[in-house]
């Protein structure tokens, strides 16, 4: 059983940037693909990136393509969504969550996650 908690988010003008952590623990995630979410209110939760285990491979919604970065710290087992030229609606809270099954496949599915953090709000003002 794993543990995720998200943290580094917070009120910022639009054009501005925040960096993300999904800190885990309770298991090694080295070998799972790490997703973050979002979901704004009124709204589903949305795929925003993917990071396959050995951190090779991203992958990254349309809408946050050449603005947002994934990273991760196998050593400190935390995943990082690096955010630049945030928008207004890019105001979500944030999640991040564990790929259920191991290797990288590309889904971009919620069900196909699990162990979803409580979430870290992130709010862009105009």
């Amino acid at each position: 059983q794993v543990q995720l908690v998200e943290s580094g988010g917070g009120l910022v003008q639009a054009g501005g940037s925040l960096r993300l952590s999904c800190a885990a623990s309770g298991r090694t995630l080295s070998s799972y693909t790490m997703g973050w979410f979002r979901q704004a209110p009124g709204k589903e939760r949305e795929f925003v990136a993917a990071i396959s285990g050995g951190g090779t491979i991203t992958d990254f919604a349309d809408s946050v393509k050449g603005r947002f970065t994934i990273s991760r710290d196998n050593a400190k087992n935390t995943v990082y969504l690096q955010m630049n030229s945030l928008a207004p609606e890019d105001t979500a809270v944030y999640y991040c969550a564990k790929r259920i099954r191991l290797g990288y496949s590309g889904s971009r599915i919620k069900a196909d996650f699990d162990s979803w953090g409580q979430g870290t709000q992130v709010t862009v003002s105009s």
